[in-house]
């Protein structure tokens, strides 16, 4: 498995606006970066780069969202995920497979393995490292991607 990067890290928090505001206190994250809706997921986030890695600051819409039922099951705000930038997501989800590793579906396109979203195809693992969940993204290159879903 070829992983090239962290893609980006998402935190599931309670309140999105007090932690960006405490993000933009805390860490020099510019005052420009707003907190968007996310229909389709259910989502309200944050997302920023800091030191090269895309965060996203995440809360659910809804009282049993994913990241309010991830927050209420372990008790407290965190690290979500880590999303892996992989040269070609069927080899990761083979080799993944391989090691013993069982897909997620993922909870805003109900689906389960590699599918489409805005930035590249994606997948994710029902298990976790450290108890943080792993996703997969193999970047769209130039050209791909252009029957990419919006609003994610």
């Amino acid at each position: 498995m070829n992983v090239t990067q962290i893609k980006h890290m998402t935190f599931a928090v309670r309140d999105v606006d007090a932690s960006l505001a405490a993000y933009k206190r805390l860490l020099g994250v510019p005052e420009s970066v707003q907190v968007k809706e996310f229909s389709k997921s259910r989502n309200r986030a944050a997302v920023f780069d800091l030191g090269g890695v895309e965060f996203q600051i995440t809360q659910s819409m809804d009282p049993d969202g994913r990241f309010a039922s991830w927050i209420a099951q372990r008790g407290h705000e965190g690290l979500h995920h880590i999303c892996y930038a992989v040269d070609d997501i069927e080899v990761a989800l083979a080799e993944a497979q391989a090691n013993g590793a069982t897909l997620k579906e993922c909870s805003a396109c109900k689906v389960t393995g590699s599918h489409i979203h805005p930035e590249g195809w994606v997948a994710f693992l029902q298990d976790e490292v450290s108890g943080t969940e792993i996703e997969f993204m193999q970047v769209y290159k130039e050209g791909e991607g252009g029957d990419r879903p919006q609003g994610v």
